[in-house]
C-alpha cells in the first residue's frame, strides 16, 4: 500500500484559499477552456475535460459558465487565448517548486513568478531543474469504505495500488491514461468515488519544520495567490503545518 500524501494539507488549505479569494471559477474557467482547444468540446472524447468539468461541478460552478468556456476553447466564442506553462524552482532549504499557470501573456506570468521566488528566498529554475523529481498520477478518492474490498476492485479494474490519506480518506492510484477507466469500472461496482484527478506528486520529500516550514509556506502562498497560477506543487514535507 502506497503512503501518505505530504501534499494533501497544502492541497486542502489552497483550496479554502482560492474559495475565499472567489478565484476558483476563473481557474476552473481557464481548465475547460484550454481542455476543449485541445481535445474538442465533446466529453464522451475528452476525458481531460470530463474531469475539469467534474471538479467545477463540484465546486457548484454553474453550467452556463462551463458551456461559455466550451465554446471559447472550440472557438465559437471570443476571448482571451491562454496557454499553460510549468516554471520550475526552489524554496528555501532546497525545497523543490513547480508551477502549474495559465496565462495570455507570458512576460507577465514569467515576471510575477521570478518575482515571488525572489521576494521569498527562493530560486526559479530552468526547464528540467526540479520536474524530474514529480511525478503524474491519477487519483480517485473515497470518503471511506472497506480498504480489503476498494484494494481487490481496484487491482481488477487496472489501478496500481491505493492509500489511506489520514483526515480525508482513501486514494486509488492509477497511470494517468488510466484514470477514467479505472474510474467506470469502480462505479460500475457501486463503488463511487468522491473525487478524480490528475495530480502531479514528489518522488521524494524534504522534511521542513520551524522557521525553514514558514519561509518555505510564504513562497508558496505568494505563488498561489498570482491570478495566472492554477497549482503550486512541492516537495516539502512539514513536520507540522506553518500557522
Amino acid at each position: 500500500m502506497a503512503g501518505h500524501s505530504k501534499w494533501a494539507n497544502i492541497r486542502f488549505r489552497k483550496g479554502v484559499q482560492d474559495a475565499r479569494r472567489g478565484k476558483v471559477f476563473t481557474k476552473y474557467i481557464r481548465e475547460i477552456t484550454i481542455a476543449a482547444r485541445v481535445g474538442g468540446g465533446d466529453v464522451a472524447h475528452n476525458p481531460r475535460l470530463r474531469l475539469v468539468i467534474d471538479k467545477a461541478l463540484g465546486q457548484n460552478m454553474p453550467k452556463d459558465n462551463i458551456e461559455r468556456a466550451i465554446k471559447r476553447g472550440i472557438g465559437e466564442l471570443d476571448g482571451a487565448h491562454y496557454e499553460e506553462i510549468q516554471y520550475e524552482g526552489y524554496a528555501p532549504a532546497g525545497v523543490a517548486v513547480l508551477v502549474a499557470c495559465t496565462t495570455d501573456n507570458r512576460n507577465r506570468t514569467a515576471g510575477e513568478v521570478r518575482h515571488a521566488f525572489s521576494k521569498h528566498g527562493g530560486n526559479l529554475g530552468t526547464e528540467g531543474s526540479v520536474a524530474y523529481l514529480f511525478e503524474r498520477r491519477g487519483v480517485i478518492l473515497f470518503s471511506d469504505g472497506d480498504e480489503d474490498v476498494l484494494l481487490e476492485a481496484a487491482l481488477d479494474a487496472g489501478a496500481d495500488d491505493i492509500a489511506v490519506v489520514a483526515g480525508e480518506g482513501i486514494e486509488v492510484l492509477t497511470q494517468p491514461e488510466n484514470l477514467i477507466s479505472v474510474r467506470g469500472l469502480l462505479e460500475q461496482r457501486g463503488l463511487n468515488p468522491r473525487s478524480a484527478e490528475l495530480v502531479t506528486r514528489s518522488l521524494t520529500d524534504v522534511v521542513v519544520d520551524g522557521e525553514e516550514a514558514e519561509r518555505v509556506m510564504k513562497l508558496l502562498e505568494a505563488l498561489e495567490d498570482l491570478d495566472d497560477v492554477q497549482t503550486v506543487y512541492t516537495n516539502a514535507a512539514f513536520l507540522e503545518e506553518p500557522a
